[in-house]
């Protein structure tokens, strides 16, 4: 069955870094774009970068342009997010997302999510 699994989440001091990792499995991976996305408490799920399935195409969200980066390993299945400079305002829960849209059907799948926290 599809899963994704993250890890690497924690706590780390304002500025400090974390990368955070999606292993993948149960699909073909290099067909699907994958997202980090990240939920606060209180506030709705955003999207925070994407990687398309041709690994030089990313996007990040403007609020951690210059700060976080992704990235893919299609030979290994996972996906990265490199995290610098964290603020508290990144605290949240990362997840990892898989997307495909082909012939007009979305197919979409999550993990269960990481805590990051940022905090002294």
């Amino acid at each position: 069955q599809v899963q994704l699994v993250e890890s690497g989440g924690g706590l780390v001091q304002p500025g400090g870094s974390l990368r955070l990792s999606c292993a993948a499995s149960g699909f073909t991976f290099n067909r699907y774009a994958m997202s980090w996305y990240r939920q606060a408490p209180g506030k709705e799920r955003e999207l925070v970068a994407t990687i398309g399935e041709v690994v030089s195409i990313t996007n990040l969200a403007d609020s951690v342009k210059g700060r976080f980066a992704i990235s893919r390993d299609n030979n290994k299945n996972t996906v990265w997010l490199q995290m610098n400079s964290l603020k508290p305002e990144d605290t949240a829960v990362y997840y990892c997302n898989a997307r495909r849209i082909t012939a007009g059907i979305k197919m979409d799948y999550w993990g269960n999510g990481t805590l990051v926290t940022v905090s002294s």
